[in-house]
């Protein structure tokens, strides 16, 4: 065997199948299912699991904090647990988006 021939078998580094990835779809699904959905596609797992485990603290700290919770505060603590989340589907939309764009 070749060098050609090897290196059409052999799998793509993390780098390729970076940049192989189209930025937008990865930014969209870190946007509309949010929780890091666009870095399963892009197959970056540390930054998947981080965004997981971030998501999950702050549905934990949410429930935690929102259990002997005044009624009269419920729409305001579900309106800080919602622009946590938005704001972490926004911070991993950019950062995937970035990342192709650094690769490439």
């Amino acid at each position: 065997m070749d060098d050609s021939s090897n290196q059409a078998t052999a799998s793509p580094s993390r780098d390729q199948i970076l940049a192989g990835s189209a930025g937008w779809v990865a930014v969209l699904l870190n946007v509309i299912p949010g929780l890091g959905a666009g870095y399963l596609y892009q197959r970056r797992w540390k930054a998947y699991w981080i965004t997981t485990v971030l998501a999950t603290a702050w549905f934990a700290a949410g429930a935690a904090l929102g259990q002997n919770a005044d009624p009269a505060a419920e729409v305001q603590n579900q309106l800080v647990g919602l622009i946590g989340l938005v704001l972490l589907a926004a911070i991993t939309a950019a950062e995937a988006g970035l990342a192709v764009k650094r690769v490439r």
